[in-house]
Order: C-alpha cells, then structure tokens, then sequence
C-alpha cells in the first residue's frame, strides 16, 4: 500500500475519532445507547484521544479542508445542540463539536502532548454531564427539558453544580476549554485565519446551547416531582472536582503568556 493510501486511511479512521460529519455520527449513536455512566464516562475519555494517536501516525499535516471540515461540523453540531432539550443528546452533540475542533488544534500545535492535554480538558466537563444525566434519569425518569425543570427550586445543590458543569462544557472563562479555544485562535490566525473566525463563531453557538439548556432544565418553574438532592459529601466532590478544572484552567492561562 502507497503512502498516499495509508494516509488517506489514517485520515478515514482519524475522522471517526476525531468526528468529522457524517463518520461522528457512530459516536453520538453509541453514546446514545450506552445506558452504564461508567462506559459512557469511559468513551468520554478515550474517544479523542484514540483519534489524536490516530493522527499522530500520520506523518503528514492534515489537509487544510480536513481542518475546515473539522470546525464547519463543530458549527454543525453547536447549532443542532441549540435546539436539542433531550440533555443526553445535548452532552453528545456538544462533545462532537469539541472534538472536532482538535483537527485545527493539531495542526497548529508545536507537537508533544500539548494537544492530548487540551483534548482531556475538553472531555473533563463532559464526564461530569454524563453523571449528572444518570443522576437525573434516576430521579425524574428522564432528563429531558421541559418535562424535567425547574430544578434550582426543587433539587438547589444539584442544580447550582449542573450550573458550573455545563458552563465548563461550553468554555466559559477560568475553565480549561476557554483557554485551549484561545489558544487555539491565536495560532490558527498565522495559519489558517478563515478557520480562526469560524471557531469564534462556534464559540458563539456554544454559550447559546448552554443558556437553551439551562434555561430548560433549571429555571423557571418546577414542572416534575422533586427528587432528592445532592449529600453534602457529593456536592462537595463535585465542587472539588470544578475546582481542579478552574486550577487546570489557570495553568493553560500561564502557557498563553
């Protein structure tokens, strides 16, 4: 086999890992179906990173319309979430989106592990969703908006770290995923800056995915029978944990200086 064509394979089943449309609907299927928290929580955090060593046996670059076809199904997948209120679809949707961007990561990155790191601090916020929607689904039956809200009335501890969680998910700023986007902006302005701009407009999509969520599952009034809250002992976990992602945050920040 040429190396063209062991390129073009690694290319192929980099793609499913790292999800490019259609090859990242495999992904969104499984996790959709997988029912056990700990392999969902597992495919959370090996998915990308299979695809990122996919990618590293490639000897070349990536070609620059595998890199746009990486943000323009991370803008797919972003706008689908906006609309989605099943919050299991929403979490898989939003990982795609993520993922997706690490093609541009990757070709901008000066190699090592650097983009390792960023995929998990990607995947981090995920792994904690995937929790909540078994937690969730457990209480209430489902975890759909709408017919599951209100939930800063009925559940307030679990409500307010679901809060911090999905605010991790979609990059808000002192959580690890703010600083890789900013990163990863800067540098892609000296090479590909069409694709810089596309992700700022991602970006966008994501903090309006995060809000519909939100505004669905949260706020406004109390549309289910209220569940039992988190323990003290669990809320402070979860807490600890999102503070170790604001401190993983900070150090991303120390290397953009």
């Amino acid at each position: 086999m040429s190396s063209l064509d062991m390129s073009s394979f690694g290319y192929i089943l980099a793609a499913i890992f790292l999800p490019l449309f259609p090859a990242s609907m495999l992904f969104n299927w499984l996790f959709f179906r997988i029912g056990n928290v700990w392999l969902r929580s597992g495919l959370l955090l090996v998915w990308p990173q299979l695809g990122l060593w996919l990618l590293a046996a490639v000897t070349e670059e990536p070609p620059v319309g595998l890199i746009y076809w990486g943000v323009l199904t991370a803008g797919l997948y972003a706008f689908r979430a906006c609309a989605l209120r099943d919050f299991r679809l929403w979490t898989a949707h939003m990982a795609t989106s993520s993922w997706a961007l690490l093609w541009l990561a990757a070709a901008v990155n000066e190699g090592g592990y650097e983009v390792n790191l960023q995929a998990a601090a990607f995947s981090a916020p995920f792994v904690l969703l995937a929790w909540f929607i078994f937690r969730i689904e457990s209480s209430f039956g489902a975890a759909y908006a709408g017919a599951v809200g209100g939930l800063a009335l009925t559940v307030p501890r679990l409500a307010g770290v679901l809060v911090m969680t999905v605010l991790a998910a979609v990059a808000t700023p002192l959580f690890p995923g703010f600083f890789v986007l900013l990163q990863t902006i800067t540098q892609a302005l000296m090479v590909v800056p069409g694709a810089a701009v596309m992700v700022l407009g991602v970006w966008l999509l994501w903090a309006w995915a995060g809000t519909r969520i939100l505004q669905g599952l949260v706020f406004g009034p109390a549309s289910s029978e209220p569940g039992a809250d988190l323990a003290g002992v669990t809320t402070g976990l979860l807490g600890s944990v999102l503070l170790v992602l604001v401190i993983a945050g900070i150090a991303f920040a120390e290397g953009l200086a």
